[in-house]
């Protein structure tokens, strides 16, 4: 296996062409997740059909509790660890990350590998149709059995997850004149950043944090069409021209020149992964608002009903 830098992303033709010379050198995982409006279910769907060889990541599974119920939080050190040795992933294993999407939360469990460490971890652009429309191996049913692994609890990587706290304290900069306030980069709609489209999760208002930008994740990707029928990627260059067009003059250059640090939000902080893997492929460290919209939302809301009247 290659010393060199993995990739954070790759092409289907590029990851079947890995020859893995003892087993778990390669890990293939499914990390397929749906909205809580969506009727498709992603374990269902991958005992239907999946990458041969692959097996199902739940993200819903792997993640800490939460005092508010809040889905696929971040695992702990133990829990992503524990999980790493039931797929038989080794501190040195390849990890390959797809979704049924093409790209849509693939990201968000490339993240989790990343920041506990794991660097040799990579999304496959396109996901699970781009590599059928390759007519590459597929497989349906349960995965054969895993042997398990040993892999060592690894702290989760400093300033990678903002939460709740660091948002009120940084919702009351101004991020115009404070360098020390971090940029909020909302990758919902718009209509849901403005508070013109309703939440799919019932009782949650719409709206955005303070200072924070919409740029909907959707602009980091190429739609699908007729030469190529699923989601991928855009180009760096692409995704450089989107931040351009929503960050007032000179936040971009800060960023990527680290003297400003950037948080991708959205609804529960699973598409705030795509913006956070687009950052990075532009040389970005980002972290995530773990609760995102969701969470701050819910917490305002407590607050509002414990404040006396």
């Amino acid at each position: 296996m290659s010393s060199s830098p993995t990739p954070l992303v790759l092409k289907p033709a590029e990851v079947a062409a890995i020859q893995p010379r003892n087993p778990g050198d390669l890990v293939v995982l499914d990390a397929s997740w749906h909205m809580p409006n969506s009727l498709r279910k992603a374990r269902e769907d991958f005992r239907k059909s999946h990458i041969l060889g692959s097996y199902f990541l739940d993200l819903d599974e792997v993640a800490s509790s939460h005092p508010l119920g809040l889905k696929h939080m971040m695992p702990s050190p133990e829990l992503f660890a524990q999980t790493c040795e039931q797929f038989g992933i080794r501190p040195d294993s390849h990890v390959v990350l797809y979704d049924t999407h093409g790209v849509f939360s693939s990201p968000r469990a490339l993240f989790m590998f990343r920041s506990f460490g794991h660097e040799r971890s990579s999304i496959l652009d396109g996901g699970f149709p781009a590599w059928r429309a390759a007519n590459l191996p597929t497989a349906g049913g349960e995965p054969a059995p895993l042997q398990r692994s040993s892999y060592p609890t690894a702290a989760l990587h400093p300033d990678v997850v903002v939460g709740y706290d660091d948002i009120v304290t940084n919702e009351n900069k101004d991020p115009d004149q404070d360098t020390s306030a971090f940029i909020v980069l909302d990758a919902r709609s718009q209509g849901r950043f403005l508070a013109t489209d309703p939440e799919p999760r019932p009782g949650l208002p719409s709206g955005h944090i303070p200072h924070s930008f919409s740029l909907p994740f959707q602009v980091f990707l190429n739609a699908p069409n007729e030469v190529q029928p699923y989601v991928t990627l855009r180009t760096p260059e692409d995704m450089r021209s989107s931040l351009e067009n929503v960050l007032p003059r000179g936040h971009l250059d800060a960023i990527l020149e680290g003297r400003r640090k950037v948080a991708t939000s959205c609804g529960s902080g699973m598409t705030a992964g795509i913006l956070w893997l687009g950052l990075q492929t532009l040389g970005a460290k980002a972290a995530i608002y773990d609760e995102s919209w969701t969470g701050y939302a819910m917490h305002k809301l407590q607050e509002k009903e414990q404040k006396p009247q």
